[in-house]
């Protein structure tokens, strides 16, 4: 029997759970990919939901238009936040001594922020939304947006309002394909802004 409620309620556990592993990006990447979406996965098979239901298609192409625009509309904030100290000394989150390492890393950050995507704009955005459009919005937008405390400040209600964007593109889509490839594609534009604005 589907229960969106239960869903919701395991993701909010596997988010506390996972909350303090790993040190590097490697284990950042393995412990997303296990606690957003394996394990996820299974507890939402088990309550009868399947991958389609939880944006795990292509979409429709719509969303992708959106994403599309919001990348180049975010692009003077990324440029004026990247003069920040506070970001210059958090971004890149990952070391590195040559461009083909940062590349390599840029791709376990894929990763990381495809884990992210495909838990908070799909396994507890989808289900939820069904019964309540607002509903999943907010439910999904208020541990993406508390997983970002400890960062810099400034990031903390850029989620908040980001996180309501990216959801609404993946219920026009029907997928959190969009939204991943705008954060993903936001996240390495940012990082090389706050290299060269170092």
């Amino acid at each position: 029997m589907k229960s969106s409620f239960a869903l919701y309620l395991v993701g909010i556990f596997l988010v506390i759970l996972s909350r303090s592993l790993g040190t590097n990006i490697y284990e950042w990447a393995f412990y997303n990919i296990l606690f957003y979406v394996i394990i996820p996965l299974i507890v939402a098979y088990s309550l009868g939901f399947k991958l389609n239901e939880m944006g795990f298609k292509f979409g429709k192409k719509e969303g992708y238009k959106w994403a599309f625009m919001l990348f180049f509309m975010a692009l003077p904030i990324s440029m004026y936040a990247s003069r920040l100290g506070t970001f210059r000394d958090y971004y890149p989150i990952f070391t590195y001594t040559s461009w083909s390492e940062f590349l390599f890393k840029e791709l376990l950050i894929g990763v990381v922020m495809f884990a992210h995507e495909a838990f908070y704009r799909g396994i507890l955005l989808f289900p939820l939304a069904k019964e309540n459009e607002w509903l999943g919005i907010l439910a999904q937008n208020i541990p993406y947006t508390l997983v970002h405390i400890g960062k810099p400040a400034l990031e903390v209600p850029y989620s908040f309002f980001a996180g309501i964007a990216f959801a609404k593109i993946g219920l026009k889509s029907e997928s959190f394909l969009p939204s991943f490839f705008l954060h993903w594609m936001g996240a390495i534009v940012f990082d090389i802004l706050c290299i060269i604005s170092a």
